[in-house]
């Protein structure tokens, strides 16, 4: 196997490495706030913060070109920033993944602080523990296992991420192409065998991954 297999191999790990990381912190902030807090119109924002996990990948792809693409002023202000477009970047790819992890881990982690028990947190309270300390030495730590599966599950929906990827981060070889949009590109040219290859390399990351997940039950 050349460089022809594995460079949409080092892509994807790059791109969903680094989208994790985000979908994470996003999720887990969201998450903590949204379990701990009331306000009005709280259903409405959940709703939203959801809506990913049902839409099609193709529609998230159009939402992103709309929102942050080169006519939007995010976009012409990242590409004033930067001298270079949002729009099938390596970024694009991040934020695509980003996109379509984060509900997932959102839930996970939502369940997990739901599931810590609020007494704890109010005893530390009582005790003169600030937010960000309750937070980080009381919930997080409580709630590992939610943490760690959100993770995990957000990386393994990144790395299988196609439709919003391909509508926004286009599929350039070297910057934008992971194995997901190599995958169609090889079966429609005819290159089984490494679409063969691709598909092997994901079933096997998604399968350890999720075995992982299911050993921390």
């Amino acid at each position: 196997m050349g460089a022809g297999f594995w460079s949409p191999v080092i892509v994807s790990l790059q791109v969903v490495s680094v989208a994790s990381v985000i979908a994470f912190l996003l999720a887990m902030l969201a998450s903590w706030f949204m379990t701990r807090k009331s306000f009005k119109g709280k259903v409405v924002v959940e709703t939203i913060l959801m809506l990913p996990l049902v839409l099609p990948p193709t529609v998230i792809g159009f939402g992103l070109l709309v929102l942050l693409g080169r006519q939007s002023w995010i976009g012409r202000a990242f590409e004033w920033l930067f001298s270079q477009p949002l729009v099938f970047s390596y970024w694009a790819a991040v934020t695509a993944a980003v996109v379509v992890a984060f509900p997932l881990v959102y839930q996970m982690l939502q369940n997990g602080f739901e599931g810590v028990d609020r007494e704890l947190e109010q005893a530390a309270r009582q005790m003169g523990a600030k937010e960000y300390q309750l937070f980080w030495y009381v919930t997080l730590p409580l709630a590992w296992r939610a943490v760690v599966t959100g993770f995990m599950l957000g990386f393994a929906r990144g790395l299988g991420e196609f439709g919003a990827t391909l509508m926004f981060a286009g599929n350039i070889p070297g910057r934008t192409q992971t194995m997901s949009t190599a995958i169609f590109v090889a079966v429609e040219s005819g290159h089984m065998m490494l679409a063969y290859y691709w598909v092997g390399s994901i079933m096997v990351f998604s399968f350890f991954l999720l075995l992982f997940v299911q050993r921390l039950k």
